[in-house]
């Protein structure tokens, strides 16, 4: 392929690092720009670009500047939850004055903090019919991808579809402020990370020759909780870690989520989702975690079982650090490694999904429209464990519900 996508990323935190990571494997796309409202940081995180031979980015001064530049033919969205709208707004503001002009613009999850914010930035982008993909990388991760393939090409194609799938992502908490207040972020965990979880189950349950659509949510079952971080010991450590916007002791989020999501499918067979997301676990970092059940077969995946551990003696002390997996807790003992985490946990296959998408025209394996639905998935989920009963999907009211841990009601 001739032509390169030009890339301009919003954002300039760990999100979008990642993002860079994982274009060292994509081909036809350089990154040349990088648009934070700080601007040391934005100049900084195109150094990373460079640095990894992804792109000649430089910082820009505005969303504008960068949708105005020739140059850059697609936006990746990587920016904070509640700045999403004002970016979109920015973005296809530009747009309609004739200023510039896009292949396609791509989004981090989730597309909004609820489903009125999520249904707003589709209409923005629909509004300059701008092609768009929603950002899931765990459905684009190797392990997923070929054991899926393999079962329903195999296990399923001789003694009939799956019938169970369960996913859950868990670390000890994430790395920035905001993400920790339900008012900025839009929850707690449930809306952090579920949308990784609750979306990785109907992938994994729908035949790969199938779209999405085949396989829909029906009924919602769905609890949270504050397990570690109310404790007094630990909403002081969080306090004095994150700083006093983060207080858990008066405005808390859950750190805890689950939910069972009932599947009505196109074949008429009952199936079924588990779903489950902490920030209160411990263990060496991040786990992502999932499984298939059938008939006759099974699938199952721990991104900690890496095939590299390494053993470090009592000996042997050093500063904190992720540099063998995410969300690190430890430096000592046995510990997983992580070889290439952007590999592993699907940005680079998703980053080269999206950018072929752009450039040879054709809609995206996951859009907007995938996106909007997940923002549903997660509200009804909140509603369900507010109102202590299960669901039909969508429920009345999930359009204009924002729930209690975003308006700092919640009470765990």
């Amino acid at each position: 392929m001739s032509r390169r996508l030009g890339i301009g990323i919003v954002g300039s935190g760990f999100n979008a690092k990642f993002h860079m990571l994982g274009f060292v494997g994509v081909r036809d796309a350089d990154i040349l720009g990088v648009w934070s409202p700080n601007q040391q940081n934005a100049a900084r995180t195109a150094g990373v670009a460079r640095q990894l031979g992804v792109g000649e980015a430089k910082p820009y001064p505005s969303i504008a500047a960068l949708v105005e530049d020739p140059a850059i033919d697609a936006i990746w969205l990587c920016g904070p939850n509640y700045a999403r709208i004002e970016n979109v707004e920015e973005m296809v503001s530009t747009i309609e004055r004739g200023k510039g002009s896009l292949l396609g613009v791509a989004c981090e999850k989730p597309l909004g903090r609820n489903v009125s914010e999520a249904k707003r930035v589709l209409e923005l982008v629909n509004k300059v019919g701008l092609p768009n993909g929603y950002l899931e990388n765990q459905v684009f991760a190797p392990q997923v991808e070929v054991g899926r393939n393999l079962l329903w090409g195999r296990g399923a194609k001789l003694t009939g579809r799956p019938y169970l799938a369960r996913a859950a992502e868990e670390h000890s908490g994430p790395h920035g402020p905001w993400f920790w207040q339900g008012s900025l972020q839009g929850g707690g965990v449930l809306n952090d990370m579920m949308c990784h979880s609750s979306l990785l189950v109907q992938h994994l349950l729908t035949d790969p020759a199938k779209p999405t659509s085949s396989v829909r949510p029906a009924r919602i079952t769905a609890h949270i909780a504050s397990l570690k971080w109310t404790r007094p010991t630990y909403s002081k450590k969080l306090a004095a870690t994150m700083g006093k916007d983060v207080n858990y002791d008066k405005a808390p989020a859950e750190d805890f989520a689950s939910m069972v999501i009932e599947f009505a499918t196109d074949d008429g067979h009952r199936v079924m989702g588990e779903a489950t997301t902490s920030w209160s676990f411990v263990g060496p970092g991040l786990r992502l975690s999932a499984e298939l059940l059938g008939p006759e077969y099974s699938l199952s995946w721990n991104s900690l079982d890496s095939g590299l551990k390494l053993f470090f003696s009592r000996e042997v002390q050093g500063k904190a650090g992720e540099d063998l997996v995410e969300k690190q807790n430890a430096e000592v003992g046995q510990m997983p490694v992580v070889a290439n985490e952007a590999v592993a946990y699907g940005y680079e296959a998703e980053d080269r999904h999206f950018v072929r998408c752009f450039l040879k025209q054709q809609k995206p394996s996951l859009t907007f429209d995938d996106g909007l639905n997940v923002v549903k998935v997660l509200m009804t989920a909140y509603m369900s464990a507010e109102q202590g009963r299960t669901l039909d999907f969508p429920p009345p009211g999930v359009d204009a519900f924002v729930p209690a841990v975003a308006k700092g009601t919640w009470k765990p």
